[in-house]
Order: structure tokens, then sequence, then C-alpha cells
């Protein structure tokens, strides 16, 4: 079974939840498997718009069967340190930030997902657990990982934090 690897930490803004993933990649190419959509489409899901600073992409996430696409607008955008997502569609809105660093010849990404206070962590942990899991994979060549193992399996480690 998959443990819980992600944290909730406060902030002055309320709450972040933060995971962090090692990746086999040099940063350039770990940057490639965050922003560019055949890329992106291996993890979690090709996009397609304006993918400038001020600009808005369509992202079709690949593992959420019968879910509509969602918008993303590029708040920053630092290749190969930083991505700074906004998504706000009537299901909720999400603020994400991915941050990559060198790890000698691997890369580790910081995935933070700003949390609006009537957030369920309870599901929002799992399913980034699971996607991350997925980059992972689709970096090493590796077999996915099924979303079963994450939710609810997870659901209470979260809700806990």
């Amino acid at each position: 079974m998959t443990e819980a690897s992600g944290r909730v930490v406060a902030t002055e803004r309320g709450r972040d939840l933060v995971l962090v993933r090692s990746l086999a990649l040099s940063d350039a190419e770990a940057w490639a498997y965050l922003t560019e959509s055949e890329l992106t489409e291996q993890w979690f899901g090709p996009w397609e718009g304006d993918h400038r600073v001020g600009g808005a992409v369509r992202v079709r996430m690949r593992f959420e069967e019968h879910e509509p696409a969602v918008t993303m607008k590029i708040l920053a955008c630092e290749p190969p340190r930083a991505l700074a997502l906004l998504s706000d569609e009537e299901v909720g809105s999400w603020r994400l930030e991915l941050h990559l660093e060198p790890d000698g010849e691997d890369s580790l990404l910081t995935f933070v997902h700003h949390l609006a206070p009537d957030d369920a962590v309870g599901e929002i942990g799992p399913g980034w657990e699971y996607y991350l899991d997925l980059l992972v994979a689709a970096t090493e060549g590796t077999e996915r990982p099924g979303f079963d193992q994450y939710y609810p399996a997870l659901r209470e480690a979260y809700l806990a934090m």
C-alpha cells in the first residue's frame, strides 16, 4: 500500500499541501515533462493554448474520465526552475506551484497546492500523490500505479493532517 508522502503546512495565507518527488532526469529534461504537451500527456494530460506568462492553456486531465478540460492561467514561468498556475473553475480554484532544483544528476520537484479554506485535503492529497507518481512512472518507463492505491487508501492520512 502507498503511504502519504505529502504534508500540510501553515502559511501566512492559510495552508499549503507540499509534495516532493525525485526525478531521475536533469533539470532540463524534468522541465520538459512539466511544460511540453506531448510529455505532460504521459502523466497528467495534454494541453493547448497560450503558454506564455499571463496566457492560459486548456488541459485535458488524462485520467479523469468524463471530466471537461481545465483552464489554467500561467502566473509565472522561469525555466527550468519554477512554474505557477491558477485554475479557477466551477468545481473549485487551484493555485499550484512547481519548483525544480538539481539534485546531483537528478532533479528534485517540489509541488505546492495552495489550499483554500474549504478545500477537501482528503481528496486533493491522494489525487496529487497519484499524478506525481504517474510522472515518476512516465520518466522512468515503469508501470503506472492504479488510482485505488491512493484513494480512498490515503484519505484518512490526509484528513489527519
